[in-house]
This record gives structure tokens, sequence and C-alpha cells, in this order.
């Protein structure tokens, strides 16, 4: 297994991880799942993904894996 190191500001990194002790799992798992999903490696099916990770699957069904179809889905999420 391979180490990536990120910036992350320091509270949603602390979001994070009440969220991960909540649903009995590790940042470092979801990130994982995020990657394997954004990517389309993700073999799970939505009903055993996090609720987060199913529905952003779901909104990002039928788009590109480029990065500015994530920034355009954030901005009309965050808006």
């Amino acid at each position: 297994m391979a180490k990536l190191t990120l910036k992350v500001d320091e509270t949603v990194i602390a979001r994070a991880k009440r969220y991960a002790a909540q649903h009995g799992t590790s940042v470092s798992g979801m990130v994982e799942q995020f990657l394997a999903l954004v990517s389309g490696s993700a073999a799970q099916p939505d009903e055993e993904l996090p609720p987060i990770l199913a529905r952003l699957r779901r909104e990002l069904q039928g788009t590109s894996a480029d990065p500015s179809t994530y920034r355009k889905y954030l901005e009309r999420k965050y808006r």
C-alpha cells in the first residue's frame, strides 16, 4: 500500500475523523473509497457504501473523470 500526503483544512479533518469514528472506519479508508469511487474502480454497490459516498456516486454518474466536472459539482452544491 502506498502513502499519500494531503493538505486539508483542520476543521474538515476534525469532522472527517468524527464521521469515521461514528461509522467504524478510518479517514484513510474513507479517502480510499472516495478515490476508488471517482476513478471508477469502486466495486461496491451503493447500499454498501457510507451514505455520503453513495450520494456522491449518484451525483457523479455519467460525468467524466475530469477534475473540472467535480469542481462544478461542488460549486453547485455549495451555492
